[in-house]
């Protein structure tokens, strides 16, 4: 079904595969460098067209269209005004598909919603009202085009099926473009995904991407790598296929997508309007790919993704097989990352022999297109979901969308059924809409399913279970009144429907400046929306206290700052801190607060002794080797412990809301995302890396370090920071910051990228 390469391999023409550099000299008769072949990459030459440092070992990439969505768009633009920000350099589109129902607890939606139209009126910007589109639909419609790069403030941003390389990053990445600076990475392996056969009747995108996803996310295999999609599967799936596909490369850990185009990619352009942005793209004729996953399309199965991570795959099929068995392992698995905080079983599902669910959703930007939506309405069609516990939703991506399936009686036949039809919203996707009941199991085309992005509220005893499934076994599934069911057991007439774009509904509707800023626009601010704190530069020295620590195999963003009722609260960084880590370690925002008294003493000229006890006795030990470390020269602060955090989101509150309660540093064994490092840093926080084994750390929970020298450090690029325990005596341990280019450093030196553009 799916095959690993365990190595590099040459593709030639396109179709074969190549395992080395003279197997590909003996089929094709000419000879390649690997060099040579390397930069055969569609990745590659799209990178090089992008790329403005000459150096394509060292990217600076500026990106031709930016796109974030409102409980995201607030913060950057805060920031970007902060830095000097005037106008919009280029294409900014502003959507609200995430607080749209958010109007308790923090900022009332419409207040964020009005700050982002006047800044886009002020700025030139576009502004996409609520309920309209999810931000990654509106892109695929709007903003895609062959061979263009787009930045976007969601993790899923990912247009690579489209011709696009696009990537999701945190708000900081978004300001550098906003004030006409770069993205600077280097050069990204890149991974061959070969596709190869036809997908059975019944299987759908999200299954193809589950079983991509596990087969690739435990081992790493495309972490931080461009995937790209080759092979003559590619020309058997419909544009809205691939895209489904497309969307979930995101729950790999890889950096971006691209795919070979043809006539069904230009036909979308063509029925969008836009048939003048579609560029055909293929790979040279003999491409090297640092990796390859072969795909055979023919054998994927309906799949499900268990809980709690979109890795977690197995058939359908083998759980109806093994029901009993794949539970208690999925229990099992639940142990580490549920903390034990509540009583979790799923045995009580089994209902006759059968798993029971409560709860079906279709949405987003993984399951509101069109032909998932289709066809779910043709599988439940003359069918109902009946009177009982199950529910069944459908949210499709667009009001485009949502009017062609008005039109084509998709929406009538779902309703009839008893499926409540919504608006554009990605509530389901992050635990602000159709939250389930305490311990429902709900199955979802949408695209995570982490602890909490359901609703659950550990810490309260409330625990809900979400399952990843394409939209077509989500239908069978409810054709059968909830009861675990694949797509490829119904007997279904599948209609076929054409897709028909009415441009009218976004030109009557969204707000598009044409990139022309009005410098007269007063921007509204709602009672909630809120600057960003002052924030101190890097001191000569560091005093540390840990404050969390986190021996999960893997720590989410969602874990580090939740979703869901969190979001009203994106506004406001200091209201926004007070849930960071709240369902994993409730503690640590009092912990944090108590040591960031002693850094707040010493920004007002104090002593931070008079305010922290605790600190007399580690200072005592800290200048009997260090005297001179002290008045003028010292920062004190927090630092947490996570074996490898930074999974999922792309949201740089993860790291934004550690730096407002007085974070320096994470301390970690290696970060899960260039996306959560690259957040880190430009909060002006130390990405530190420990070699030590998680299990045997030489420093704990509660325990002081001391960095001396921090600041030399950074400024000498020094590969290893000495820092001490502090215990009875200094117990020298040993950190790594990495790789980080100038402006990295830089970054971190002043003390944050505010700070870093403000001077």
């Amino acid at each position: 079904m799916v095959k690993l390469f365990d190595k590099g391999v040459y593709l030639l023409n396109g179709t074969e595969i190549a395992k080395s550099a003279e197997e590909a000299k003996a089929k094709t008769g000419q000879e390649v460098s690997q060099e040579e072949a390397a930069r055969n990459t569609m990745a590659y030459r799209i990178l090089e067209a992008h790329n403005l440092s000459g150096n394509m070992e060292r990217l600076q990439i500026k990106f031709d269209k930016l796109t974030s969505h409102d409980i995201t768009f607030v913060g950057i633009i805060q920031t970007a005004r902060a830095s000097g920000l005037e106008k919009f350099p280029i294409p900014y589109v502003l959507t609200n598909c995430h607080n749209s129902l958010c109007a308790v607890g923090g900022t009332i939606n419409e207040d964020d919603h009005m700050f982002g139209l006047t800044c886009a009126k002020k700025y030139g910007g576009v502004y996409v009202p609520p309920h309209q589109a999810v931000i990654h639909q509106y892109a695929r419609e709007m903003l895609s085009g062959g061979g263009k790069m787009i930045l976007g403030s969601d993790s899923h941003t990912r247009y690579g099926a489209l011709g696009t390389m696009a990537m999701g990053e945190g708000g900081p990445e978004l300001v550098k473009q906003l004030l006409n600076k770069t993205y600077d990475i280097k050069m990204p392996g890149v991974v061959g995904i070969y596709l190869d056969g036809e997908p059975s009747v019944g299987v759908g995108p999200q299954d193809v991407a589950l079983a991509i996803i596990g087969a690739t996310f435990g081992n790493g295999y495309v972490n931080n790598k461009v995937m790209e999609f080759v092979g003559p599967g590619v020309s058997k799936l419909s544009a809205d296929f691939r895209i489904g596909i497309d969307v979930m490369t995101t729950e790999t850990t890889c950096l971006s997508s691209i795919w070979r185009t043809d006539e069904k990619i230009k036909e979308f352009y063509d029925i969008h309007g836009r048939v003048e942005e579609y560029q055909e793209l293929n790979p040279g004729a003999i491409t090297y790919y640092d990796g390859m996953v072969y795909v055979n399309l023919s054998e994927i199965k309906p799949m499900i993704a268990m809980p709690f991570h979109p890795s977690n795959v197995y058939t359908i099929d083998e759980v109806n097989a093994n029901l009993k068995d794949v539970l208690h392992d999925v229990e099992q698995k639940a142990l580490v990352s549920l903390d034990k905080a509540v009583d979790y079983t799923l045995q009580d599902k089994i209902v006759d022999g059968k798993l029971y669910v409560e709860q079906g959703i279709i949405a987003g930007c993984a399951g509101g297109g069109f032909e998932n939506i289709c066809a779910a309405a043709d599988i439940i069609k003359g069918r109902y979901i009946g009177a009982d516990e199950f529910t069944f939703s459908v949210y499709p991506a667009s009001t485009p969308i949502y009017m062609e399936l008005v039109k084509n009686g998709a929406v009538a036949t779902l309703m009839e059924a008893g499926t409540i039809v919504k608006t554009a919203f990605c509530g389901p996707c992050f635990g602000a809409g159709d939250t389930p009941a305490n311990h429902a199991f709900s199955i979802r085309h949408s695209t995570r399913n982490f602890p909490n992005r359901e609703g659950s509220k550990l810490q309260s005893g409330q625990i809900a279970s979400v399952a990843l499934m394409d939209a077509r076994s989500i239908a069978a599934t409810a054709a059968n009144k909830g009861f675990l069911t694949p797509a490829t057991a119904m007997d279904v007439e599948y209609v076929g429907r054409k897709y028909h774009f009415d441009k009218n509904i976004y030109a009557n509707r969204v707000f598009d400046s044409k990139g022309v800023a009005d410098p007269s626009v007063e921007i509204k601010f709602g009672p909630n929306i809120k600057d960003w704190p002052q924030m101190p530069a890097l001191p000569e020295n560091l005093v540390l206290k840990v404050v969390s620590e986190i021996h999960d195999p893997v720590t989410t963003t969602d874990e580090l700052i939740p979703s869901g009722e969190t979001s009203s609260y994106r506004s406001n960084p200091l209201g926004l801190a007070e849930f960071a880590l709240s369902r994993k370690d409730p503690a640590y925002v009092g912990r944090a607060k108590e040591v960031q008294k002693a850094q707040k003493a010493i920004e007002a000229g104090q002593c931070p002794l008079e305010v922290l006890d605790e600190l007399k006795p580690v200072m005592d030990k800290v200048r009997k080797a260090y005297p001179e470390a002290g008045e003028g020269n010292l920062g004190v602060g927090s630092t947490i412990f996570a074996v490898k955090p930074g999974d999922g989101s792309a949201r740089e509150q993860a790291a934004s809301c550690q730096k407002v309660l007085g974070g320096w540093a994470n301390i970690a064994n290696e970060y899960a995302t260039k996306r959560y490092r690259s957040n880190l840093i430009n909060w002006g926080m130390l990405p530190f890396i420990t070699k030590e084994d998680h299990e045997s750390l030489s420093f704990k929970n509660g325990d002081y370090l001391f960095v001396p020298d921090i600041r030399k450090a950074v400024e000498e690029k020094a590969a290893d920071i000495k820092a001490y325990v502090v215990g009875e005596d200094l117990k020298e341990i040993h950190l790594q910051l990495g790789d980080m280019t100038d402006a990295e450093r830089e970054i971190i030196l002043k003390g944050c990228l505010i700070n870093y553009y403000r001077d």
